[in-house]
């Protein structure tokens, strides 16, 4: 084992680290972050375990699990799930037949019995069914009568808020009085803010104490900033402690409100949305409030699109784009393209969107290049680290997101103090991204910071996030990414003042509507595009939303979320 990884494991394991590593050392890839199934095999292998045992069979059936989660699943069914785990292992079936058999009696997994046989990592079989069962305890249970005036809550909203309800904010204020859950969706500049604040307002003066919430820190800022109301990330809204490894707010220890509302509900994974509905009070509400039409979740699942589709509970869809907002092209061709139509682009004068025609790889890095370092910080003001942020729709090649942070990196901070960790360089004044959950440290996957120093000698790099540092021993410098560049999919969430985003046929496989509209909404105040219409019209006219193998909406409709699991062999 490297130096870095053998300090890793045993501050996992302590005086017991040989003992545990010996008895199975597939424990490693579970157990420690950093390091995958391949590396444990290897060690497993060097040690002398038999290839064809049942304990390297039952470890190769939850790497394909847990990779498949990476990818947002939720569960797989049983025979593609076989098949997959023995192209990795070259086992035969019957071991992994009574692998599987033998993790679903120590309920690390659940098969459910019904067709396909759906396999579930426990966890995440437990989330998704609570998750449902919550829900429709929830909208069963009606809330209290009350004699409102509608016209006056909407009179009190309006002299609130200086600003007249269109149809829809209307019928979300009215619904949010008389539903105990309810969704509002709608794209940019639809009012989801405005009809936020009057929610707030108008519950308050009615007496109900409501709380805001949001998945990451600068969505919560945000939301906090928009409505005047002090807003946090669900993490710290359910308390999470460190110190005991779990929420503090849970179905013993419920939330003190009368209404949770939170806000950019389309990241909230299964697992984060099972604790927030575990910690709602009996008699309490929830407000959903998100863009379905964007990306899903970073992890597993698709809650907010699942919840819409059940039909099960209130959703409100706000549609009609406000004066305000139709002087921006961010805002009307974020709309173009998620209803599939060609984005307008001005011939001439200011805008704060434009298209530039490149249909090489190496012409758009040099542009991308070039607009980050000179023509946007000159043209327009922006902080060329702080202000612009490139989004990929892919990792690797020219321009994924790996090669434009070298490129980005040597170009806007070349100099300074620098360490080197495998194949890359962390320096001083280099912006970073955090790419794990880590509740010890109070930071979360997607958040940004800027590195602030380097301690040789004490073997530290410290990293200043928005509204906290966060000092990272050398050993865990796998937490963090340069982040110049980094892929649409962990920029939800997030809005940038200048986004710069190439789209080149070279991407064709990721090219997605849901993604492009995810890229263009995260701007404030102006998008670029790299690469050719060719690209941009494949990413248009491509509709076809990946869907994640999840059960949320079919548990939902169904009423009864829960279907006996088997813990037998009697199928196999």
């Amino acid at each position: 084992m490297s130096p870095t990884y053998a300090i890793k494991i045993f501050k996992q394991y302590g005086d017991k680290t040989i003992s545990i590593v010996n008895e199975n050392p597939y424990r490693l890839a579970t157990d420690i972050y950093g390091i995958g199934f391949r590396t444990a095999d290897r060690i497993a292998q060097n040690m002398g375990v038999d290839p064809n045992s049942q304990v390297r069979a039952e470890a190769g059936i939850l790497h394909v699990l847990n990779e498949l989660v990476e990818e947002g699943h939720c569960f797989y069914y049983r025979e593609p799930l076989i098949e997959k785990a023995q192209e990795i292992l070259s086992i035969d079936r019957p071991i992994l037949d009574q692998a599987l058999d033998s993790l679903a009696r120590a309920q690390r997994i659940v098969i459910e019995e019904r067709a396909e046989r759906p396999v579930y990592l426990k966890q995440l079989y437990t989330a998704e069914t609570e998750v449902a069962q919550r829900l429709v305890d929830l909208v069963s249970r009606p809330l209290d009568a009350r004699e409102i005036s509608l016209d006056g809550v909407f009179q009190q909203a309006e002299e609130m808020g200086v600003i007249h309800l269109a149809i829809g904010q209307r019928e979300a204020l009215k619904k949010s009085l008389a539903c105990r859950v309810l969704v509002i969706t709608g794209g940019p500049g639809t009012g989801k803010t405005t009809v936020l604040k009057s929610i707030v307002r108008v519950h308050e003066t009615a007496g109900a104490r409501v709380l805001l919430g949001a998945p990451t820190g600068r969505a919560a800022k945000r939301l906090s900033e928009a409505t005047g109301h002090d807003a946090k990330t669900i993490h710290r809204l359910l308390e999470y402690s460190p110190r005991h490894g779990r929420f503090q707010r849970d179905q013993h220890r419920p939330l003190n409100t009368g209404l949770v509302i939170i806000d950019e509900a389309s990241m909230i994974d299964i697992a984060l949305m099972y604790h927030l509905v575990l910690a709602l009070p009996p008699e309490g509400s929830l407000i959903l409030v998100g863009d379905v039409d964007q990306l899903p979740s970073v992890g597993p699942g698709s809650v907010l699109r699942d919840v819409i589709e059940s039909k099960r509970i209130e959703v409100v869809r706000l549609t009609e784009i406000f004066r305000q907002a139709q002087t921006s092209l961010i805002v009307v061709n974020a709309h173009r393209v998620n209803g599939g139509d060609f984005p307008y682009f001005e011939k001439s004068g200011q805008s704060d969107f434009y298209f530039i025609h490149r249909d090489e790889p190496e012409k758009a890095l040099d542009t991308i290049k070039y607009l980050c370092h000179k023509r946007i910080p000159e043209g327009f003001g922006f902080h060329p680290v702080d202000d612009i942020q490139v989004l990929s729709p892919m990792h690797k090649g020219i321009i994924g997101v790996s090669n434009l942070n070298r490129e980005l990196q040597a170009l806007l901070n070349p100099k300074g103090e620098s360490l080197q960790r495998g194949g890359s360089f962390f320096r001083i004044g280099d912006k970073v991204m955090q790419i794990r959950n880590n509740y010890e440290r109070d930071v979360y996957n997607g958040d940004i910071g800027r590195i602030v120093s380097i301690d040789h000698l004490n073997r530290e790099l410290e990293v200043r996030f928005e509204d906290h540092p966060v000092v990272y021993a050398f050993g865990d410098l796998d937490e963090i990414v340069l982040a110049y560049a980094t892929s649409v999919h962990k920029s939800q969430g997030s809005e940038y003042p200048a986004v710069v985003v190439p789209i080149l046929t070279q991407h064709f496989v990721m090219l997605q509507r849901n993604l492009l509209y995810t890229a263009i909404t995260r701007a404030k105040r102006l998008v670029i595009l790299v690469g050719t219409k060719k690209g941009l019209s494949i990413a248009i006219k491509n509709d076809q939303i990946q869907r994640r193998y999840c059960l949320l909406t079919e548990r939902l409709r169904r009423g009864d979320p829960r279907i006996r699991p088997l813990e037998s062999s009697s199928l196999f």
